[in-house]
C-alpha cells in the first residue's frame, strides 16, 4: 500500500443520466443533499452502446455550470467510433469539462465487438492524442478480476496497458473484501504501475439489488454477509442498517491502510452515503457556492 499512501484523499460520487421526470426529481434530490459533501468531483454513467449519451453531456453540463461541481463523463469503446468520440470530447472541451472516465464498457447481448476501439487502452491513447493533456483521464480496476478475463495475470496486464496509455488514476470495480484490495495494489507494486487506485463503494440497501449487480459484474459477497442478509428476508430497515454498518466498517479499514480516498456508486440516492460518510466522520472541504 506505500505506493498509495503518498496520495491525497479524493472522495467522488458516481450518478446516472435520468430517463424520466421522477428519476430526474430523484437525482436533483440526490445532489441537493450530497454537493455539500463536496466531493472531488462527480462521474456520469451512460447506457450500454451510448444509449443516453445525450442525457451524459446534459448531465454533466447541469452539475458543473449550474451546481459547481466538477463532473466527469463516462465515455466507453462499445458502439464508438473515432469520428464521434471526437466531437464528443471537443463538446466536454467547449463546456469546460476537464476530466473523464474511459472505459471499454460491456457489450450488449448481440453485438459482436465493441466498436472501433477495443480495449480501454486504445480509448485512452485516443483521448491522448487529441486533447494532449487537457483531461484528467479515470480508468476502471478489478480488485477480484475482471469478470471477462482469463487469468489474473492478463487482468493486471490489462490494466498496465491503460496506465502506459496516459491514465492518470484509477477507481475500482466494488467489492466486499479489503483483502481483494490490498492484494491488487500489491500486484501493481510489482509491476511498477504508480497512480491513485481509489476503491469503489457500493452501499448495501437491497440484498436482491445488490445480489444482482454483483452476479454481473463478478463482484464477490462474502458468504458470511450474503447469510446475514438472506435471514433478513423483507426487512428492509434491517438490511440498511447491517449494509450500512459493514460498509462503513470497510470504508474504514481502507482509508486506515492507506487508500487514498473512496468513490461512492450511489445511484442516485444519498442517504447511504450520507449515513457512510457520517460514521467515518469525514468534513468536507471548505464549501464553496453551490447551486440548490
Amino acid at each position: 500500500m506505500e505506493s498509495q499512501k503518498k496520495y491525497p484523499r479524493i472522495f467522488s460520487m458516481e450518478f446516472f443520466p435520468p430517463r424520466t421526470p421522477e428519476a430526474e426529481e430523484s437525482l436533483n434530490r440526490a445532489l441537493t443533499r450530497l454537493a455539500p459533501l463536496q466531493p472531488r468531483f462527480c462521474s456520469v454513467t451512460f447506457g450500454a452502446a451510448g444509449s443516453t449519451r445525450e442525457k451524459t453531456f446534459e448531465t454533466v453540463c447541469n452539475m458543473q455550470e449550474s451546481r459547481g461541481l466538477e463532473a466527469a463523463p463516462h465515455i466507453s469503446c462499445v458502439a464508438s467510433t473515432r469520428t464521434n468520440v471526437r466531437e464528443v470530447l471537443h463538446g466536454y472541451q467547449e463546456h469546460g469539462i476537464r476530466h473523464i472516465v474511459a472505459l471499454r464498457g460491456d457489450i450488449p447481448s448481440g453485438m459482436l465487438s465493441a466498436g472501433e476501439f477495443r480495449y480501454a487502452n486504445e480509448l485512452v491513447a485516443f483521448i491522448r492524442e487529441e486533447t494532449g493533456d487537457h483531461f484528467h483521464i479515470e480508468v476502471a480496476a478489478y480488485p477480484e478480476m475482471h469478470p471477462q478475463a482469463p487469468n489474473l495475470n492478463a487482468d493486471l496486464n490489462n490494466f498496465k496497458r491503460k496506465v502506459d496509455a496516459g491514465a492518470n488514476s484509477a477507481i475500482t470495480q466494488y467489492f466486499f473484501n479489503p483483502e481483494a484490495y490490498f492484494r491488487f495494489i500489491g500486484d501493481c507494486e510489482k509491476r511498477g504501475i504508480d497512480i491513485p487506485i481509489v476503491p469503489g463503494i457500493m452501499p448495501i440497501t437491497n440484498y436482491s439489488q445488490i445480489s444482482r449487480f454483483s452476479e454481473m459484474c463478478g463482484a464477490d459477497i462474502p458468504r458470511w454477509m450474503r447469510k446475514r442478509l438472506e435471514a433478513f428476508g423483507d426487512d428492509r430497515q434491517a438490511i440498511r442498517a447491517f449494509g450500512l454498518e459493514v460498509i462503513s466498517d470497510l470504508c474504514a479499514r481502507l482509508l486506515e491502510q492507506g487508500a487514498p480516498g473512496l468513490h461512492f456508486y450511489t445511484l442516485n440516492q444519498s442517504e447511504a452515503v450520507l449515513g457512510i460518510w457520517r460514521n467515518l466522520r469525514l468534513e468536507a472541504p471548505p464549501l464553496k457556492s453551490v447551486v440548490p
